[in-house]
């Protein structure tokens, strides 16, 4: 709105109100959550709460993004390395306001609106700041903060409004009067600013409090001394606005989250026995008339086919799973693939870089690792198949084990098409068994086999009698 000619503050003049950029405050430790990790990288739902928060603004078509950071900022750096974010570093955290003036420099050439957002509230949503701009476009605001109501606000600086509407004051809960703390309009530390304004404002604020720091929130009080209009916009959606400070609300945010991803697999299709006890992360995808069983943990970028039984006990992570397939109680997957029709488990392990063919069957005990499984072929118990290449319908019989390490390097097994490995084999890498062959039970393998032929390793069975003295149990009273 305009201000008042005699204080001259600063002048809007013919500023473009569509140009937007968003400044998200990331630099605290977040010292109630007991932990030596940066706050916002604690994963909500399996990715970091800061990830919701940077979604949220790019899809309300926000692309210029500047990133406060300062506790462990190499490692947010890292995570989001691949994303188009100009980083700001705030050494010494003296306060919100420190905050956004550390970032000053970056909007030296900048002259349109920012959004001023915390990195700890993942509920936010993009339909919430396209409403947010939006309000703030149409009234011709150089200055709105985000508000919402809550039922219990005690925690919250109190949105002090005049006759008009327009905000006049924050006021925090240990400052307020009792009409004050009747007030349940909060104060949600969002904010949309002229840029030019925004730091015209900050250079008259100082650190005249308790804490020593700069506050962002006395830049209301410096506007409403320099007649500038102060307008509120008002979120219904207070859950949106939960910021994570401790473990207690990263689980909340965290089961709402999961929440809303249950409802919406529900709604496509998918069967989840127990909802409740299903942990589906963001990004995780599952096909119709798929079923979940009780708890079940689908993690990471997961994708799951049509037609598909998770039983319980199942814990997937960053894994393609085909249609049709079948993952038995207590089994472990973890960046695999696992082609239409197979079946894994119950009690099996696929680590990384694994694939299992279609029809192919992976059973009790069974461990498999940067291995490929062909079409059809069995290994169904208690078996460890790695750093291997096993061809279609090949029967693993129980106990085989790949020998892939010598202590210093791995090395491959290849198994070719239709071979028989009977119980109980050892196949020492580098190795290769030919097609159709068969490997008779028990047997050591050293060296390459040829296709079509029996390969066995036996010592000759030898029988010796025992001396009295040696025999251990001589009737059943003895056992």
């Amino acid at each position: 709105m305009a201000i008042v000619a005699k204080h001259r503050l600063w002048n809007p003049g013919c500023v473009t109100m569509d140009t937007k950029a968003a400044l998200i405050l990331a630099a605290g430790k977040g010292t109630r959550m007991k932990s030596d990790e940066c706050k916002v990288l604690h994963l909500v739902a399996g990715r970091p709460m800061l990830a919701y928060v940077l979604e949220a603004v790019q899809g309300a078509g926000i692309d210029q993004i500047t990133l406060v950071v300062g506790h462990q900022s190499n490692r947010v750096k890292e995570y989001f390395a691949n994303s188009n974010i100009r980083y700001v570093e705030q050494q010494q955290q003296l306060g919100t306001g420190h905050a956004v003036i550390c970032a000053k420099e970056a909007f030296d050439e900048f002259d349109g609106h920012i959004f001023i957002l915390c990195g700890d509230t993942p509920l936010i949503t993009e339909s919430a700041l396209s409403d947010f701009f939006t309000y703030h476009r149409d009234a011709g605001s150089q200055l709105t903060i985000l508000t919402t109501i809550m039922d219990n606000p005690e925690t919250y600086g109190r949105i002090i409004r005049d006759d008009h509407g327009d905000v006049i004051k924050i006021v925090e809960q240990r400052d307020a009067s009792d009409p004050e703390k009747t007030v349940n309009e909060i104060n949600t530390g969002m904010y949309l600013v002229q840029s030019k304004l925004l730091y015209k404002l900050l250079d008259r604020i100082g650190t005249d409090n308790d804490q020593g720091e700069y506050y962002l929130t006395d830049i209301v009080s410096e506007a409403v001394k320099n007649n500038i209009n102060v307008h509120g916009y008002r979120l219904d959606d207070a859950e949106q606005m939960i910021g994570v400070n401790t473990r207690i609300e990263l689980a909340l945010v965290s089961e709402k989250v999961w929440d809303q991803r249950r409802q919406d697999l529900m709604l496509a299709g998918v069967t989840l026995l127990d909802p409740k006890t299903v942990y589906i992360d963001h990004k995780v995808e599952i096909g119709a008339d798929t079923i979940v069983h009780p708890n079940v943990t689908l993690a990471g970028e997961t994708r799951i086919g049509r037609n598909c039984v998770i039983e319980p006990g199942v814990l997937i992570k960053d894994c393609v799973i085909g249609n049709g397939v079948e993952i038995r109680l207590g089994s472990r997957l973890e960046q695999a693939a696992v082609r239409d029709y197979a079946t894994v488990g119950p009690m099996a392990h696929l680590r990384p870089e694994t694939e299992i063919g279609p029809k192919a069957r992976i059973g009790n005990f069974v461990e498999v690792k940067k291995s490929t499984v062909g079409e059809g072929t069995k290994a169904s118990h208690l078996t460890y198949l790695g750093d291997s290449e096993i061809g279609s319908n090949v029967n693993i019989g129980a106990g085989t084990i790949t020998c892939n390490y010598d202590g210093k390097h791995k090395y491959r097994t290849i198994i070719r098409d239709k071979c028989f490995v009977g119980a109980d084999v050892q196949l020492k890498a580098p190795i290769e068994i030919g097609e159709g062959s068969i490997i008779g039970a028990g047997s050591t393998i050293t060296k390459d086999v040829p296709p079509r032929t029996l390969a066995v390793t036996r010592s000759k069975q030898r029988v010796y009698r025992l001396r009295e003295d040696q025999i251990l149990y001589k009737n059943d009273e003895d056992r």
